[in-house]
């Protein structure tokens, strides 16, 4: 399988991106196609002793796409980007999926304007794996589309379920609706059509769930409109990152601490491990018809490499495919 990189989307771009792609190379046996600056790639690769396997490079002449950019520059101004390339490359059939770590808004613009909506999807939605105490659940949208009707998030569960289903495995999904209590008359107009919309579909509805219950693993699927989303989304990172950083600083407090540490090390590198959003590298876009991923703007080459894999895992289970015959065959 043949993945487009955007080799100067994000905040470590390129070094980062292109190592993060040679390990992918390596570990997954995955073909590349670097999109960007081909001189500036070169030169990166010959100045970090980076040994190009598996890869094409294809040239942009364009300005990168950067985060403070509009995000419908990915199809006028900086159409010739790398950004912009790749969705081309992925559009015309010269890769079989996209990942980038560069503006979401653009991914987003890109991957619903150039690659286009499957059959019956009103609205793609950014989708992230994210970890719990008991399992990793799904969290969308994340930040596509900050205001939602309420048959969009009715869609976005029901993507949601296939993607836990065939790719995570779940045989039969939780989708819960994210809310500020757990009652079926709480929340917005919008929210309270939503779980009635939810509650007559044929995936597995279990109601409300109200965000200090998200990190216990109540559901598998957790649906919001892409504002509340993103803010649940970071929050979460947040939160995780401060307690790493508390647990840190009272071992390292003292000798004594730090004796101490040595007897659970074990355990909280287990605990650091599973709450790492960097095992799962981004983010996925559903609903559009070929694969893209959307990977951390801060990506290190470890967190793209495991971007990379979403895309695998994509294509293996042929997630897209399983996405049109069921939005199809309910004429969504």
């Amino acid at each position: 399988m043949k993945i487009i990189v955007d080799a100067f989307g994000g905040d470590n771009a390129p070094l980062e991106i292109i190592k993060g792609a040679m390990e992918a190379v390596e570990e997954y046996g995955v073909q590349i196609i670097l999109v960007g600056n081909e001189k500036k790639i070169y030169e990166c690769v010959k100045s970090n002793n980076i040994k190009l396997k598996n890869t094409e490079i294809i040239n942009s002449d364009g300005n990168p796409v950067n985060m403070n950019d509009d995000a419908k520059c990915v199809l006028k101004e900086k159409s010739n980007s790398s950004m912009g390339v790749g969705f081309k490359l992925l559009n015309e059939g010269k890769g079989d999926a996209f990942v980038s770590a560069g503006n979401t808004g653009a991914i987003t613009v890109g991957a619903t304007l150039i690659i286009k909506r499957i059959k019956g999807v009103k609205r793609p939605c950014i989708a992230s794996v994210m970890p719990s105490a008991e399992k990793p659940f799904l969290l969308l949208d994340c930040g596509a589309n900050s205001e939602c009707r309420a048959e969009f998030l009715y869609q976005f569960g029901k993507m949601g379920s296939l993607y836990m289903k065939h790719i995570m495995g779940v045989e039969n999904p939780g989708v819960a609706l994210a809310n500020n209590g757990t009652e079926e008359t709480k929340g917005t107009a919008v929210v309270k059509e939503a779980y009635s919309l939810m509650k007559n579909s044929d995936y597995n509805f279990i109601g409300n769930i109200e965000a200090r219950q998200i990190p216990f693993g109540d559901a598998d699927v957790v649906v919001a409109d892409g504002f509340s989303g993103n803010l649940l989304l970071k929050m979460y990172e947040g939160v995780a990152k401060a307690l790493m950083n508390e647990i840190r600083g009272i071992f390292k407090k003292n000798i004594f601490t730090m004796i101490s540490a040595l007897g659970v090390m074990g355990g909280i590198n287990d605990m650091k491990k599973r709450f790492d959003y960097k095992e799962y590298g981004g983010a996925v876009l559903l609903g559009v018809r070929r694969p893209v991923i959307k990977a951390h703007g801060s990506a290190d080459a470890r967190t793209f490499k495991n971007a990379v894999k979403q895309a695998v895992w994509f294509l293996e289970k042929d997630l897209i495919k399983e996405t049109e015959k069921v939005f199809d065959l309910k004429n969504e």
